[in-house]
């Protein structure tokens, strides 16, 4: 298999850029990281070789003797070298301009800020830091803000069309939700984040994760 993806079925950011391998069907050998008793040594090795960072996903292009990490780097460079029907990044330069824009500000503002949220539950009594949860919560609180009425008035973050930005959203609000409920204060966004899960190829990603959901911090 030319496409060797480096991943594991729970994380958010692989999230990601499975969409984009199942939006156009493009295929890959998913390689399992992040899981001691499910990960081949060999890959772990390969893996930590490639990209010592440890961070996953990373793809890696064997046709192109090329890696790439980092998962909006990865839905890049399929759009570029493994081009399908959907075009995740649009060829005309002002709107993957905006496409990047939405990607970048769902990834800083949005995802990254859960994922404080989320980590803070994995940690024991006595080491939480509630202080910092309430500031992401109040970041993630404007930026929701600033997504409902947008998310109101389109299908997708750049309108009729599924793009990139749509990929960085999926999982920033599915575990976003879990990770500050907004279905109340933000229903427009709630109803995308809807529409994201039943996407085919957000289902898809979403279903090969239920195995590891006990894994979540409650």
């Amino acid at each position: 298999m030319t496409l060797k993806l480096y991943a594991h079925p729970l994380s958010s950011y692989c999230h990601k850029a499975l969409i984009a391998f199942y939006e156009n069907d493009t295929p890959f050998e998913f390689l399992m990281v992040g899981d001691p008793t499910k990960t081949d040594p060999k890959v772990w090795e390969e893996f930590k070789a490639m990209w010592p960072v440890g961070k996953f996903p990373v793809l890696k292009d064997t046709a192109r003797d090329w890696f790439v990490p980092e998962s909006t780097q990865i839905i890049e460079y399929l759009a570029q070298y493994y081009p399908g029907s959907s075009k995740l990044v649009p060829d005309h330069p002002d709107v993957a301009r905006q496409v990047r824009m939405r990607d970048r500000f769902l990834d800083l503002y949005v995802h990254n800020v859960m994922q404080e949220i989320m980590t803070d539950r994995r940690r024991p009594e006595g080491q939480k830091r509630p202080d910092d949860v309430a500031d992401a919560r109040r970041r993630l609180t404007i930026a929701l803000d600033m997504m409902e009425e947008e998310t109101g008035m389109m299908p997708w973050a750049m309108g009729d069309v599924f793009t990139m930005a749509d990929c960085a959203a999926s999982p920033a609000l599915f575990y976003g939700h879990m990770a500050m409920p907004f279905d109340k204060t933000h229903p427009n966004v709630f109803a995308y984040r809807q529409r994201l899960m039943e996407r085919p190829s957000y289902a898809r990603a979403l279903k090969e994760a239920e195995p590891y959901f006990n894994l979540l911090p409650k």
